[in-house]
């Protein structure tokens, strides 16, 4: 059954009445069986074939670094090891300008990090292999590598569409976790060729893990489309708040608390060498809490180290001039789609484009080439200063393009209220808090049905295709997911050593 009501799926009584789950948590009745680990012995041909990579198993992979932490602690030399990491992680104290005690004691402390590092990489990481942690981590791996399927969730109502299908509200059985799934419509795909898009995607969504970038965390497959299980952000997108919501535009204060998250999420995809290109107010989305990710990666691209990329792709009124102009570059059409959407949440409408304008795509490519921008009263000198520099139609005079990326674009006086260190970690309150009652979208009537699609036959050729998309769970995400306080009674500590249980002496034995 489709919810029709606003944000009904969201509403754990709802939620409950309909999907006759658990009333606490959303999860099935029978989740600890979902969660339940294999016996070790069953994980032996995974304790062969898993990667033997320090860093991916102890470090970034969340279950991984706990349970290899809690070996640690079980060892005096190991755990001192790991609190001295800590610590250094931590900012270091404020002191007087001298510069030169600052650099050494950072020089000091890396150098110190990297003997510790290089030990527990070694040594350390091979005796963890032996242990029962790394037993235990092996269990989960087993269960995260388990096939994921349509009844893996429960479905709710269609949230919007993408270009090759809707959007829809789903949540894991599991663990009552709300996603939002994308599906892609397999007919729909290969009509319009686009199998390397949608991989390409896929790969993309799959590699970045920022606050900031939405999350990939399933991919399946059904009969008719392949699905991809992504963040939820049920407070909208840019979009709507910025035209749908009172007078057109942002307070300044609220558009620079986002133009410095996209900073942010700018700035992680640019250090896996991956450039956007489709910088819109549709594809930025808020969460429950006000904070907002960027969406929609079918057109981001991964650039190799030293090489530069061509390609007139992105949205009419946000592209770059060396886009249009079929020019090569690397990051800096994103700069310039920043400096657009900075513009638009301030003034109301892009600036080479009002809103609803209707106006020939050769008129808005010619803005944008030969036009300035105009700013009104609505900008500070320092909002008014930023755009400038990020619309400058030069790329090796932009702002971000100039040999330091999004460190030099931080550094602007725009942004000399926000400690981005604070902002990285979502500790600062965003000036915006979405209305868990309110609906940020348009109706589900008012989204616009798919036709169907004819003469497409679907044949054992897209199979291979199909495998490479279908690859289950994505490690990060469900590590996280399966670590949330509602599993926590299935936190993966390692087993504890058995008792040896001695038999009962029968009644003759004892008169023996």
């Amino acid at each position: 059954t489709e919810l029709q009501g606003s944000e009904c799926y969201r509403n754990t009584f709802f939620v409950c009445f309909l999907g006759g789950i658990s009333k606490k948590s959303g999860r099935s009745r029978k989740w600890r069986e979902m969660l339940r680990l294999p016996p070790v012995s069953q994980c032996s041909e995974l304790r062969q074939s898993i990667e033997k990579d320090y860093s991916s198993l102890c470090d970034k992979q969340p279950i991984g670094r706990l349970l290899f932490r809690q070996f640690c602690d079980t060892k005096g030399d190991l755990k001192r090891r790991i609190e001295f990491l800590d610590a250094v992680v931590t900012p270091l104290p404020e002191i007087p300008e001298h510069v030169v005690l600052k650099c050494r004691q950072r020089l000091c402390i890396k150098f110190l990090s990297r003997i510790v590092h290089d030990h527990l990489s070694e040594e350390a990481f091979e005796e963890y292999q032996g242990s029962a942690y790394f037993s235990r981590f092996l269990q989960w791996k087993w269960l995260e590598r388990q096939p994921v399927t349509k009844s893996t969730f429960r479905h709710y109502r269609v949230l919007g569409k993408g270009g090759f299908g809707e959007v829809c509200a789903c949540q894991v059985r599991a663990t009552g976790k709300m996603y939002a799934c994308k599906k892609l419509e397999k007919k729909r795909i290969k009509r319009r060729k686009g199998e390397a898009m949608a991989l390409n995607e896929k790969r993309i969504l799959e590699k970045v893990h920022s606050r900031f970038v939405v999350s990939l965390c399933y991919t399946y497959q059904t009969k008719k489309s392949l699905c991809l299980v992504l963040t939820i952000m049920n407070g909208g997108d840019l979009k709507f708040h910025i035209h749908n919501l009172g007078d057109p535009g942002f307070e300044e204060q609220r558009a620079i608390f986002y133009a410095a998250e996209l900073c942010c999420g700018l700035e992680d995809l640019q250090r896996e060498r991956i450039v956007y290109r489709d910088l819109k107010p549709e594809n930025i989305l808020l969460d429950d809490y006000g904070h907002i990710r960027i969406s929609d990666l079918g057109l981001a691209l991964e650039i190799p180290e030293g090489a530069k990329i061509s390609g007139r792709v992105g949205t009419l009124g946000y592209m770059a001039p060396e886009v249009i102009n079929s020019e090569s570059y690397t990051f800096s059409p994103d700069w310039w789609g920043l400096g657009c959407l900075i513009y638009e949440m301030i003034e109301g409408h892009s600036p080479f484009k009002k809103y609803k304008e209707k106006v020939k795509r050769e008129e808005v490519e010619r803005r944008v080439n030969k036009e300035t921008e105009q700013y009104s009263e609505k900008f500070s000198e320092d909002a008014r200063s930023i755009c400038s520099m990020l619309l400058t139609k030069d790329p090796a005079q932009r702002l971000g393009c100039r040999g330091e990326g999004a460190a030099e674009v931080k550094g602007h006086p725009v942004f000399r209220d926000i400690n981005f260190r604070q902002l990285e970690a979502h500790m600062l309150d965003p000036p915006f808090h979405p209305d868990p009652q309110a609906v940020y979208c348009k109706d589900i009537l008012d989204i616009e049905q798919f036709s169907a699609v004819r003469g497409i036959q679907l044949d054992s050729t897209d199979s291979c295709f199909y495998s490479e998309f279908v690859t289950g769970c994505v490690s990060i995400p469900w590590q996280n997911e399966v670590l949330s306080p509602r599993c926590r009674p299935q936190l993966p500590t390692a087993p504890e050593k058995k008792r040896r249980k001695l038999p009962t002496p029968s009644y003759k034995a004892n008169l023996i």
